[in-house]
C-alpha cells in the first residue's frame, strides 16, 4: 500500500524488480528498499539539508526522491544500467515538476559504482547489497582517500547487509557501528531485515 502511495505523493514510478539477469556476476539485481523499510530507518536516523547523499546501486532512484522529500537533503544516485539509469531520470522530470526546488538537489549518474568520483561534499553512503565485496572494498577506499584529502564526518548505511560487507568494515577500516534499526516483524523471521549504519572513527 505505501509504495504506490509514496509514488504517487512523489509522482514517480520506483515498483518492480529488474527483469533477467545482471550482465555481471559482482553486480545483483536491481530491487528497490521497500518504503515501509525507509520510514523506520529516518525515524530514528536523520539527516540535514546541508548532507550529501550517494546511493550505490540507485536503480529508479526511489531512495533520492525519499530523502530530498524528507530533509531537502542533496543526493546522487549511482546506477550501471542504463534502461534504470534512463528510469531514474524520468522520474526526476516528474519529481520536478512537483517539488521544483529540488532542480540542483538531485543527481543520478550512469555508470560503475567503483567509478564514481566521490566529491568532497559526499558524506552518507546507501547500500542495498547492490554488489560482491571486492566491488564494496574499492568504494570503501575510495571514501577513504576521499576523506584524507577532505576532512569531514562520514557515514554508511547498509541496508540487508551482507555478512562480507559487515566483516570487511569491522575488521580492515576505522568505520564503527553507531546505530542498528531493526525492521519490526520482519527482523524476527530474517536477521537480514535491518539497517546498520557505521561512523568513520578517526
Amino acid at each position: 500500500m505505501k509504495e504506490q502511495y509514496y509514488d504517487e505523493l512523489l509522482n514517480i514510478s520506483t515498483g518492480g524488480d529488474q527483469k533477467g539477469y545482471t550482465k555481471s556476476f559482482h553486480y545483483h539485481r536491481y530491487e528497490p528498499t521497500p518504503y515501509s523499510a525507509l520510514e523506520k530507518l529516518f525515524a530514528q536516523y536523520e539527516l540535514t539539508s546541508n548532507d550529501h547523499i550517494v546511493d550505490f546501486g540507485c536503480g529508479k532512484g526511489r531512495l533520492n526522491f525519499f530523502i530530498h522529500y524528507l530533509f531537502h537533503a542533496s543526493v546522487v544516485g549511482i546506477e550501471m544500467n542504463e534502461t534504470l539509469f534512463q528510469e531514474a531520470v524520468e522520474n526526476q522530470t516528474s519529481y520536478l515538476k512537483k517539488f521544483k526546488n529540488a532542480k540542483d538537489k538531485i543527481q543520478f549518474h550512469c555508470c560503475l559504482a567503483e567509478k564514481y568520483e566521490i566529491k568532497p561534499l559526499d558524506n552518507r553512503f546507501y547500500f542495498f547489497n547492490p554488489f560482491t565485496i571486492p566491488i564494496f572494498w574499492k568504494i570503501i577506499n575510495n571514501i577513504l582517500v576521499s576523506v584524507e584529502k577532505f576532512k569531514r564526518e562520514v557515514d554508511v548505511i547498509l541496508y540487508y547487509p551482507s555478512e562480507d560487507y559487515i566483516y570487511f568494515l569491522e575488521n580492515n577500516t576505522l568505520f564503527e557501528l553507531k546505530k542498528e534499526v531493526h525492521l519490526p516483524g520482519l527482523y524476527e523471521h530474517n536477521q537480514n531485515e535491518r539497517f546498520l549504519i557505521y561512523h568513520l572513527a578517526y
